[in-house]
Protein backbone atom coordinates (compact mmCIF):
# COMPACT_ATOMS: atom_id res chain seq x y z
CA UNK A 1 0.00 0.00 0.00
CA UNK A 2 1.45 3.39 -0.97
CA UNK A 3 1.84 6.17 1.56
CA UNK A 4 -1.22 8.45 1.72
CA UNK A 5 -1.11 11.99 0.38
CA UNK A 6 -1.78 14.49 3.15
CA UNK A 7 -3.55 17.79 2.75
CA UNK A 8 -1.18 20.72 3.20
CA UNK A 9 -1.51 23.06 6.13
CA UNK A 10 -1.55 26.72 5.23
CA UNK A 11 1.75 28.25 6.15
CA UNK A 12 4.41 30.86 5.72
CA UNK A 13 8.11 30.98 6.40
CA UNK A 14 10.22 32.68 9.01
CA UNK A 15 13.34 34.45 7.82
CA UNK A 16 16.00 34.92 10.48
CA UNK A 17 16.05 34.86 14.26
CA UNK A 18 13.50 37.63 14.65
CA UNK A 19 10.84 35.60 12.88
CA UNK A 20 10.43 38.08 10.03
CA UNK A 21 8.13 36.62 7.41
CA UNK A 22 9.51 36.01 3.93
CA UNK A 23 9.21 33.60 1.03
CA UNK A 24 10.19 30.05 1.88
CA UNK A 25 13.00 28.37 0.00
CA UNK A 26 13.04 24.67 -0.84
CA UNK A 27 9.49 23.55 -0.14
CA UNK A 28 9.00 21.33 -3.16
CA UNK A 29 11.01 18.36 -4.40
CA UNK A 30 10.57 15.03 -6.14
CA UNK A 31 11.73 11.50 -5.44
CA UNK A 32 11.06 9.38 -8.50
CA UNK A 33 13.33 6.41 -7.84
CA UNK A 34 11.48 3.16 -7.30
CA UNK A 35 11.53 1.39 -3.97
CA UNK A 36 13.85 -1.28 -5.38
CA UNK A 37 16.22 1.43 -6.62
CA UNK A 38 16.31 2.99 -3.16
CA UNK A 39 17.01 -0.39 -1.55
CA UNK A 40 19.95 -0.94 -3.89
CA UNK A 41 21.16 2.63 -3.49
CA UNK A 42 21.38 2.34 0.29
CA UNK A 43 22.23 -1.39 0.45
CA UNK A 44 25.51 -0.88 2.31
CA UNK A 45 23.69 0.81 5.20
CA UNK A 46 21.77 -2.39 6.00
CA UNK A 47 18.56 -0.49 6.61
CA UNK A 48 15.26 -2.17 7.37
CA UNK A 49 12.58 -1.36 4.79
CA UNK A 50 9.45 0.14 6.35
CA UNK A 51 8.21 1.89 3.21
CA UNK A 52 5.52 -0.61 2.30
CA UNK A 53 4.65 -0.37 -1.40
CA UNK A 54 6.31 3.00 -2.02
CA UNK A 55 5.88 4.42 -5.51
CA UNK A 56 7.67 7.36 -7.17
CA UNK A 57 6.69 10.79 -5.82
CA UNK A 58 6.61 13.50 -8.49
CA UNK A 59 5.81 16.36 -6.08
CA UNK A 60 6.54 16.39 -2.36
CA UNK A 61 5.21 19.37 -0.43
CA UNK A 62 5.53 20.35 3.25
CA UNK A 63 3.55 18.25 5.73
CA UNK A 64 3.38 15.31 3.32
CA UNK A 65 4.98 11.93 4.02
CA UNK A 66 8.13 11.04 2.11
CA UNK A 67 10.89 8.41 2.43
CA UNK A 68 13.96 9.00 4.56
CA UNK A 69 16.90 6.79 5.51
CA UNK A 70 17.12 7.35 9.25
CA UNK A 71 19.27 6.38 12.18
CA UNK A 72 17.46 5.18 15.27
CA UNK A 73 17.64 3.12 18.44
CA UNK A 74 16.63 -0.02 16.53
CA UNK A 75 19.16 0.60 13.73
CA UNK A 76 18.79 2.24 10.35
CA UNK A 77 15.58 2.13 8.37
CA UNK A 78 14.07 3.32 5.12
CA UNK A 79 10.78 4.71 6.37
CA UNK A 80 8.17 7.38 5.72
CA UNK A 81 8.14 10.57 7.78
CA UNK A 82 6.16 13.79 7.69
CA UNK A 83 7.98 16.84 6.32
CA UNK A 84 8.27 19.58 8.95
CA UNK A 85 10.17 19.44 12.26
CA UNK A 86 8.71 20.92 15.48
CA UNK A 87 8.80 24.72 15.49
CA UNK A 88 10.62 26.75 18.16
CA UNK A 89 8.41 28.11 20.93
CA UNK A 90 8.86 31.71 19.79
CA UNK A 91 7.39 30.80 16.39
CA UNK A 92 4.28 29.31 18.02
CA UNK A 93 3.30 32.26 20.21
CA UNK A 94 -0.38 33.02 19.67
CA UNK A 95 -0.85 30.07 17.32
CA UNK A 96 -3.10 27.03 17.72
CA UNK A 97 -1.19 24.81 15.29
CA UNK A 98 2.42 23.95 14.54
CA UNK A 99 2.81 23.78 10.77
CA UNK A 100 6.39 22.59 11.07
CA UNK A 101 9.82 23.79 9.94
CA UNK A 102 10.95 22.33 6.64
CA UNK A 103 14.39 23.96 6.26
CA UNK A 104 16.96 24.36 9.06
CA UNK A 105 19.81 26.86 8.70
CA UNK A 106 20.78 27.96 12.21
CA UNK A 107 22.33 24.81 13.68
CA UNK A 108 23.77 26.87 16.56
CA UNK A 109 20.25 27.38 17.93
CA UNK A 110 19.54 25.39 21.13
CA UNK A 111 16.25 24.32 19.56
CA UNK A 112 18.08 22.46 16.79
CA UNK A 113 21.21 21.34 18.64
CA UNK A 114 19.27 18.60 20.46
CA UNK A 115 18.61 16.93 17.09
CA UNK A 116 22.09 17.15 15.58
CA UNK A 117 23.45 13.98 17.18
CA UNK A 118 23.95 10.80 15.17
CA UNK A 119 20.70 9.24 16.37
CA UNK A 120 18.63 12.11 14.95
CA UNK A 121 20.25 12.32 11.52
CA UNK A 122 18.74 11.07 8.29
CA UNK A 123 19.19 11.18 4.54
CA UNK A 124 16.34 12.59 2.45
CA UNK A 125 16.65 11.08 -1.04
CA UNK A 126 15.55 13.26 -3.94
CA UNK A 127 15.82 13.45 -7.71
CA UNK A 128 14.97 17.14 -8.23
CA UNK A 129 14.15 20.15 -6.08
CA UNK A 130 12.52 23.48 -6.84
CA UNK A 131 13.26 27.06 -5.80
CA UNK A 132 11.01 30.06 -6.48
CA UNK A 133 12.75 32.79 -8.47
CA UNK A 134 13.25 35.83 -6.26
CA UNK A 135 11.73 38.12 -8.91
CA UNK A 136 9.36 36.15 -11.15
CA UNK A 137 8.25 33.71 -8.40
CA UNK A 138 8.30 30.90 -10.98
CA UNK A 139 9.62 27.58 -9.73
CA UNK A 140 13.00 26.62 -11.15
CA UNK A 141 13.93 22.95 -10.81
CA UNK A 142 17.43 21.65 -10.16
CA UNK A 143 19.03 18.21 -10.44
CA UNK A 144 22.55 16.83 -10.16
CA UNK A 145 24.05 17.48 -13.59
CA UNK A 146 25.87 14.16 -14.02
CA UNK A 147 23.02 12.05 -12.66
CA UNK A 148 24.76 10.85 -9.51
CA UNK A 149 22.31 9.91 -6.72
CA UNK A 150 21.95 12.54 -4.02
CA UNK A 151 20.21 13.17 -0.72
CA UNK A 152 19.54 16.16 1.50
CA UNK A 153 21.26 16.22 4.90
CA UNK A 154 18.29 15.72 7.19
CA UNK A 155 17.32 15.50 10.84
CA UNK A 156 14.32 13.72 12.25
CA UNK A 157 12.39 13.12 15.47
CA UNK A 158 10.25 10.04 16.21
CA UNK A 159 6.67 10.06 17.44
CA UNK A 160 6.23 13.78 18.08
CA UNK A 161 2.78 14.83 19.29
CA UNK A 162 1.43 18.18 18.12
CA UNK A 163 -1.52 19.85 16.43
CA UNK A 164 -0.61 20.24 12.76
CA UNK A 165 -4.16 21.06 11.67
CA UNK A 166 -7.09 22.07 13.86
CA UNK A 167 -9.44 19.69 12.05
CA UNK A 168 -7.19 16.72 12.90
CA UNK A 169 -6.45 17.66 16.51
CA UNK A 170 -3.37 16.13 18.11
CA UNK A 171 -1.45 13.64 15.98
CA UNK A 172 1.74 11.71 16.69
CA UNK A 173 4.17 11.54 13.78
CA UNK A 174 7.75 10.87 12.78
CA UNK A 175 8.94 14.26 11.48
CA UNK A 176 11.90 15.41 9.39
CA UNK A 177 13.50 18.48 7.85
CA UNK A 178 16.77 19.15 6.06
CA UNK A 179 19.60 21.61 6.48
CA UNK A 180 20.22 24.62 4.27
CA UNK A 181 23.28 26.71 3.50
CA UNK A 182 24.49 29.52 1.23
CA UNK A 183 23.62 28.94 -2.44
CA UNK A 184 26.06 27.95 -5.14
CA UNK A 185 26.10 29.76 -8.50
CA UNK A 186 23.22 27.86 -10.08
CA UNK A 187 20.80 28.19 -7.17
CA UNK A 188 21.98 31.68 -6.26
CA UNK A 189 20.95 33.00 -9.67
CA UNK A 190 17.37 32.03 -8.80
CA UNK A 191 17.23 32.16 -5.00
CA UNK A 192 20.13 34.19 -3.58
CA UNK A 193 19.48 33.43 0.09
CA UNK A 194 19.95 29.68 0.51
CA UNK A 195 19.98 26.16 -0.94
CA UNK A 196 19.54 22.70 0.61
CA UNK A 197 22.57 20.89 1.98
CA UNK A 198 23.07 18.20 -0.67
CA UNK A 199 25.15 15.08 -0.13
CA UNK A 200 26.35 13.20 -3.22
CA UNK A 201 27.71 9.68 -2.94
CA UNK A 202 28.23 7.08 -0.23
CA UNK A 203 31.23 8.76 1.40
CA UNK A 204 29.23 11.89 2.23
CA UNK A 205 26.24 9.79 3.30
CA UNK A 206 28.38 7.75 5.69
CA UNK A 207 29.87 10.88 7.20
CA UNK A 208 26.47 12.45 7.77
CA UNK A 209 25.00 9.32 9.32
CA UNK A 210 27.93 8.28 11.52
CA UNK A 211 30.50 11.03 12.16
CA UNK A 212 30.75 13.38 15.12
CA UNK A 213 29.25 16.82 14.69
CA UNK A 214 32.55 18.57 13.98
CA UNK A 215 32.98 16.41 10.88
CA UNK A 216 29.33 16.02 9.92
CA UNK A 217 28.58 19.71 10.47
CA UNK A 218 31.29 20.64 7.97
CA UNK A 219 28.99 19.21 5.28
CA UNK A 220 26.66 22.19 5.77
CA UNK A 221 28.12 23.98 2.77
CA UNK A 222 27.06 24.74 -0.81
CA UNK A 223 27.79 22.34 -3.64
CA UNK A 224 30.64 23.37 -5.96
CA UNK A 225 29.50 25.63 -8.78
CA UNK A 226 28.52 23.66 -11.86
CA UNK A 227 27.29 20.59 -9.95
CA UNK A 228 23.61 21.24 -10.63
CA UNK A 229 21.65 21.52 -13.86
CA UNK A 230 18.73 23.96 -14.06
CA UNK A 231 15.45 22.78 -15.58
CA UNK A 232 13.03 25.13 -17.35
CA UNK A 233 10.98 27.17 -14.86
CA UNK A 234 7.34 26.48 -14.16
CA UNK A 235 4.59 29.03 -14.29
CA UNK A 236 4.08 31.11 -11.16
CA UNK A 237 2.51 29.05 -8.34
CA UNK A 238 -1.19 29.28 -7.67
CA UNK A 239 -2.43 30.86 -4.41
CA UNK A 240 -3.11 27.33 -3.15
CA UNK A 241 0.52 26.36 -3.75
CA UNK A 242 1.79 29.49 -2.01
CA UNK A 243 -0.32 28.63 1.05
CA UNK A 244 1.42 25.26 1.24
CA UNK A 245 4.73 26.75 2.28
CA UNK A 246 5.55 26.41 6.01
CA UNK A 247 8.41 27.94 7.90
CA UNK A 248 12.14 27.89 7.50
CA UNK A 249 14.46 28.73 10.40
Amino acid sequence: MSMPRLDIAAGGCLDGAAGRRGRAMCNLYSMTRTQDEMRRLFEEFEAADHLGNQGPLEEIYPDQPAPILRNGEAGRALAPARWGMPSPKMALEGKKTDRGVTNVRNTASPHWRRWLGVGSRCLVPFTRFAEPHHQTKKNHWFEVADGRPAAFAGIWVPQWTSVRKLKDGETTDDLYAFLTTSPNAEVGAVHPKAMPVILIGADAWRTWLAAGWDEAGALQRPLPDGTLATIAPEEAPSPQQVERQPRLL
